[in-house]
């Protein structure tokens, strides 16, 4: 991980550096070649498989749902293996652990054997040294461009808060996308916390494999945001290597691999499901679909409705709903408007269903805290409002044991009448909503609709508190855990240090959140 990513001083004393020498800006006007997805890939296997899949149906895509972590890396390392032309990987965070070793390490050996390789990474979270990426963008068949990056000059944090404005606007969108014939989009970031790999807590996510017509439209998405005067290509940023210190970084990437790579790579590729999907065993859902996409110049304009592109797809999908709304969504802040709206919904009888994180499952407790002033609010309205359970995740480790572990809800999807699935990279608060970019997929399939409805209502009860209101009007959260019916009366499974912290935390700007 590198130095260059940590905040270690005061926001005041930032400021006050700021104001004495000044901060430095990132290279955006540094030349860069555009280029677009391939278009003559219909030869390829996976166009093959593609059409073998759907069928022949001109207009039809084809869905699979990938909620289980080891399947959808597994899905991902598929595609990377089997890919013959390009690759488009588009990413909020990646990080140097053993998910973003072996993604990357795969991705070097597609370069290798003569696919082209786009790798577009948002810069803020993105905890991967800077030399591992130059060592790929070194290669010939691979570029890397970072999108919104801080500077590399200087303090890092006097070059965040000097330059606020932007480097608060972040990309959130994720997409990967082989030979412009299959896609995977959804919730997951490149980290061992997303795929199930993780020993000290579990994300649980949700993504959706794609093929079909859609394909096309989300590399046409990634091209908008590849060509973009945010993406930066890597060279602008990190230009002051030696080869020696390059070919030392392949050799102890290629040791980390032996050693434990590789052992990774297997569990995840030889999951149930993989190896469905390879022979053929699992049919896909067909379906009509709609990317939404936000506009990259949403960063660097002020934003207005015209902007919202995904956000305001959603409300009208959910506006439009006769009788249940089901809503997964990591992070809740409603605002008056989003009450109203979902009051105004629950109130023409659909019933509108909420998952959310407790404060115990949150890894942002100022969202947390932000979110709780909502929640007698969203009870009243007649929102059925459900948080998550900290010890409902189960992690499989390397060794195919498997444990209980803490987990934090991540996944982002919609259900509407157990007929329209949203699924992508939005959450429903202002961060997601007026300041980031996002994208997602609304699939029309009443088939999928109906399974993933199904699961939902049966599963929730496992994973989740209900929050109800007492005789007193004071929040109460009922769930029955080993057949054992439950109701605490303060936030579960928190410390009092913990609720104390999201108490203080109320002072936090909720429009940055």
């Amino acid at each position: 991980m590198t130095n260059h990513r940590s905040l270690p001083w005061s926001l005041a004393l930032s400021c006050l550096i700021t104001a004495i020498v000044g901060c430095a800006s990132a290279p955006l006007e540094f030349p860069k070649s555009p280029s677009s997805a391939l278009t003559d890939t219909g030869d390829t296997s996976l166009a093959a498989a593609s059409v073998q899949w759907i069928g022949d149906e001109a207009n039809d895509n084809g869905f699979y749902p990938l909620a289980n972590g080891l399947d959808a890396f597994g899905a991902r390392l598929t595609l990377i293996d089997r890919a013959e032309r390009s690759i488009d990987a588009q990413y909020f965070l990646m990080k140097p652990d053993q998910a973003g070793l072996v993604f990357g390490s795969k991705l070097l050996q597609a370069a290798d054997r003569g696919v082209r390789v786009r790798l577009l990474l948002d810069d803020i979270f993105t905890t991967v040294d800077d030399r591992a990426f130059v060592l790929m963008n070194e290669h010939p068949n691979i570029e890397v461009r970072i999108f919104n990056p801080i500077a590399r000059q200087g303090v890092y944090a006097v070059n965040y808060i000097g330059n606020f404005r932007l480097a608060n606007r972040r990309m959130h969108n994720k997409s990967f996308t082989v030979d412009n014939q299959v896609s995977v989009v959804g919730g997951r970031n490149i980290a061992v916390e997303y795929f199930q790999l993780e020993s000290s807590g579990e994300f649980i996510d949700f993504d959706m494999l794609c093929a079909g017509p859609v394909v096309k439209e989300i590399s046409a998405s990634f091209d908008t945001y590849w060509n973009h005067s945010l993406a930066v290509p890597m060279e602008a940023l990190y230009d002051h290597f030696d080869v020696n210190e390059l070919e030392a970084l392949s050799r102890r990437i290629g040791s980390q691999m032996q050693e434990s790579g590789e052992s990774i790579y297997g569990l995840a590729i030889r999951t149930e499901l993989m190896q469905k999907l390879n022979s053929g065993q699992v049919r896909p859902f067909n379906a009509a679909a709609r990317l939404f996409v936000d506009d990259p110049q949403k960063l660097l304009e002020k934003v207005g409705i015209e902007h919202k592109v995904v956000a305001t797809n959603i409300v009208a999908a959910l506006n439009n709903a006769s009788r249940e709304a089901i809503i997964y969504t990591p992070y809740l802040i409603p605002g008056k408007n989003g009450v109203e709206i979902l009051r105004r919904i629950a109130a023409k009888g659909v019933h509108v269903v909420i998952v959310t994180n407790s404060l115990a499952t949150n890894n942002h407790t100022a969202v947390h805290s932000a979110y709780s002033s909502y929640r007698k609010r969203l009870l009243k309205a007649g929102v059925d409002l459900w948080e998550a359970r900290a010890d409902a995740a189960k992690v499989v480790h390397v060794d195919g044991t498997s444990e209980r572990e803490y987990l934090t809800l991540h996944s982002k999807g919609i259900i509407i009448d157990r007929r329209q699935t949203f699924v992508g990279s939005l959450n429903l608060d202002p961060r997601s909503i007026d300041i980031n970019t996002e994208m997602g997929v609304m699939i029309d399939s009443e088939a999928l609709g109906q399974i993933l409805a199904e699961r939902s209502i049966e599963r929730i009860p496992e994973m989740a508190y209900q929050l109800k209101l007492d005789e007193n009007n004071r929040i109460r959260w009922h769930a029955v855990i080993d057949g054992h019916e439950i109701i605490e009366t303060k936030e579960p499974q928190t410390s009092a240090w913990r609720r104390f912290q999201a108490w203080l935390l109320k002072i936090a700007p909720e429009k940055q959140l």
